[in-house]
């Protein structure tokens, strides 16, 4: 009952602290309200795996691998490929992970980057058929968070599209007998390159890219998803605040800013490379 009371307490001094920044157009590291924090990244890190990315934000940092594999495709559509794009929140990341099955934090985060792809139509999974109805290709896009500190959805999000753009695809023959690998490899091709940009209310104040204390008292969270075209093809709502229309469009706006700087200065880098 005390650590409950204390931690109460500490938090809203901390919210204190944190308004009485932003009423200042300030944040408690420096930065401006639409500003992210430094973003780098690497690819190709993970030897094994078909495509790779590491991205950090600030101190947040994600690694992100691809495996393709020879499976099933779903019944309903039999001519297709699948994604499947899982998370996992390691314990060494934050103390408020725990090892185990995925939570529903692991399972929101999938789920964000996940509809990101398919909403955005970054793959034809129609050119991953191999055999109709018994053989296709399956992409996992596997996410590892290894240091949380704020805007996991953000880093997730763009350490799996950069991982996607850097997939090499093993070519395979198809036969009468089957399927058989020939032991070449030929790119990915995405269609599509969709950015997403989170937001955070706290009090009256809306902050681009979240930090770890910004989270801890935020009142709600935007997460939007803009693709090449400059259409929004995902939105996600976190927190148990809400937002105004006048809020959500101011959202929008910075969505639509934001993923366009954040595609002109990584994104764009990585398909030159």
């Amino acid at each position: 009952m005390i650590s409950t009371r204390r931690h109460q307490v500490i938090a809203k001094i901390k919210k204190n602290r944190i308004l009485n920044t932003l009423s200042k157009g300030k944040r408690l590291d420096g930065r401006d309200l639409d500003e992210y924090r430094e973003i780098k990244f690497k690819v190709g890190v993970i030897e094994r795996a078909e495509g790779s990315a590491e991205v950090l934000v600030g101190a947040t940092r994600v690694l992100t691998g691809v495996k393709i594999e020879v499976g099933k495709p779903y019944p309903d559509v039999p001519d297709k490929g699948v994604l499947i794009v899982n998370a996992e929140l390691l314990p060494l990341a934050s103390p408020t992970f725990e090892p185990g099955p995925p939570d529903e934090n692991a399972i929101e985060l999938a789920r964000v980057v996940d509809r990101a792809l398919r909403s955005a139509e970054v793959v034809d999974l129609g050119k991953l058929c191999l055999i109709p109805g018994e053989k296709v290709l399956l992409l996992y896009v596997d996410v590892y968070v290894l240091n949380h500190a704020g805007n996991l959805i953000d880093a997730s999000a763009l350490s799996a599209l950069l991982a996607l753009m850097t997939a090499k695809v093993p070519v395979y023959e198809v036969s009468e007998t089957g399927v058989e690998k020939t032991g070449e490899y030929k790119p990915l091709e995405l269609l599509n390159k969709p950015i997403t940009v989170t937001m955070a209310k706290i009090g009256n104040a809306i902050v681009v890219d979240p930090s770890l204390d910004e989270e801890e008292v935020m009142d709600a969270r935007l997460s939007i998803s803009v693709d090449s075209q400059g259409r929004v093809c995902a939105v996600q709502k976190g927190g148990s605040g809400y937002f105004i229309p006048e809020e959500v469009e101011k959202c929008v706006d910075l969505a639509f800013e934001k993923s366009e700087e954040i595609r002109r200065t990584v994104v764009e880098k990585v398909g030159e490379a």
